[in-house]
């Protein structure tokens, strides 16, 4: 992986990062934001700590383990990624309430236009901020937009303690295994 200077870094921020998107995928997973170094890269969830893509593979939603540089075979399997705010920043605190909203709107549009299966946000604080919706947890949702369905994921990064890769892929399952009735 390349190494970045903490000065390359903070230049990517506010950098805007490509969708991996399809109509009609069976999951489309949907960050927070890009991180700093998701943003240098171009690529989703590419920093070193985050456990999206390994959790991605125990779940057994690919049959390996990706790197973040081959995030565009996700479509193969019927999955994609977007985030409910677009901008990067080094963290999600530096994003607006108002952000959030807009986000979720945008998301909204996005998914309509898409029509995934499923919508999987990856962090339950950004569904409740996105959405309004403050009494969200883990796990399907009551709302739909259009005729996609909607999960709320545990967010993959490092910094979440309250869940080990193994039980985020034992979540990360459960949406697999509904995702594959539907």
């Amino acid at each position: 992986m390349t190494r970045f200077t903490a000065e390359e870094l903070e230049a990517a921020r506010d950098r805007l990062v490509p969708d991996v998107v399809a109509d009609g995928l069976h999951v489309l997973f949907c960050g927070i934001n890009p991180g700093l170094m998701t943003a240098a890269t171009g690529h989703h969830f590419a920093r070193p700590g985050n456990r999206f893509w390994p959790v991605l593979h125990l779940s057994g939603f690919t049959p390996r383990l990706l790197k973040p540089s081959e995030q565009e075979e996700l479509l193969s399997y019927g999955l994609g990624i977007t985030n409910v705010v677009a901008r990067a920043s080094a963290r999600a605190d530096e994003l607006s309430a108002q952000e959030y909203r807009d986000g979720g709107r945008l998301l909204a549009t996005k998914v309509a236009r898409l029509r995934p299966r499923w919508l999987a946000v990856v962090g339950v604080t950004a569904y409740r901020a996105a959405f309004d919706d403050r009494k969200a947890s883990v796990g399907p949702q009551e709302r739909m937009i259009g005729d996609t369905r909607v999960w709320v994921l545990p967010n993959p990064s490092g910094l979440n303690a309250h869940w080990t890769a193994q039980t985020m892929a034992e979540e990360y399952a459960r949406l697999r295994m509904a995702a594959e009735r539907a």
